[in-house]
């Protein structure tokens, strides 16, 4: 796996957004699942 360079080229920066994005609904889950605890 290649090291995020200064200038990410179009694969690096769509990993990022997906993950991005993971990281958003994982966060998302946890909210829902802390806010249904009793």
């Amino acid at each position: 796996m290649p090291v995020l360079e200064p200038n990410p080229q179009n694969g690096q920066k769509k990993m990022l957004l997906v993950f991005g994005a993971f990281f958003a609904i994982f966060i998302v889950i946890g909210v829902i699942a802390t806010v249904l605890a009793p």
